[in-house]
Formats: C-alpha cells, sequence, structure tokens
C-alpha cells in the first residue's frame, strides 16, 4: 500500500473515533441546536464532494465522489427539515392564543 494510501486512512479513523467521542459527550437537548448549527459544514462537504466526483480521476474517485454527494446532500437537507420542525415548536399558534405547550 502506498504510503499516501496509508495516512489517509489513519485520518479517517482518527476522525472518526474523535467524532463519536464528541457527539456522545453531547447532552441529548443540544443535539438539535448543535445539528441546525453544522448545516453550513455539510453545505462545505457537499461543495468538496461535487469536486471530487467531478475530476475524474478514476472509476473508483467518481463513484465515492458519488456517494459522498448522495450522503452530504441527505445530511444538508435533514438538517434543514429538522431544524424548521424544531423552530416550528417555538411560533406561536393563532388558534391558541399561545406558544407551544
Amino acid at each position: 500500500m502506498s504510503e499516501a494510501l496509508m495516512v489517509s486512512i489513519y485520518v479517517f479513523v482518527l476522525a472518526t473515533f474523535v467524532g463519536v467521542e464528541i457527539i456522545s459527550k453531547v447532552p441529548p437537548l443540544l443535539h438539535t441546536p448543535l445539528m441546525s448549527g453544522s448545516n453550513a459544514i455539510s453545505g462545505i462537504t457537499l461543495v468538496g464532494s461535487l469536486i471530487a466526483a467531478g475530476e475524474g480521476h478514476g472509476g473508483l474517485s467518481v463513484i465515492l465522489g458519488t456517494v459522498a454527494v448522495v450522503f452530504a446532500t441527505v445530511n444538508v437537507v435533514g438538517g434543514y427539515l429538522v431544524t424548521d420542525r424544531m423552530l416550528k415548536m417555538f411560533k406561536k399558534d393563532a388558534r391558541r392564543g399561545g406558544g407551544a405547550q
């Protein structure tokens, strides 16, 4: 295996471990606000995956880039849907004359 591939695998495994450790320490009440705040980062991931898929360096690169585009798109759209739903919980309901209970 090439040295560059080994370094890439090492960085991926380390990033996965650190990400799981960070997310597991976040209280459940903060997950939704953090997810809505991370939509900008997911948008950057989407742009990067589009670039990776469009470079056309090889078949595997295009396939992995396309998979990354799909996952990043699902992440961005899901994040905005959850944020919208969360914000609707805090809007006043005209029928009841008050806020969410």
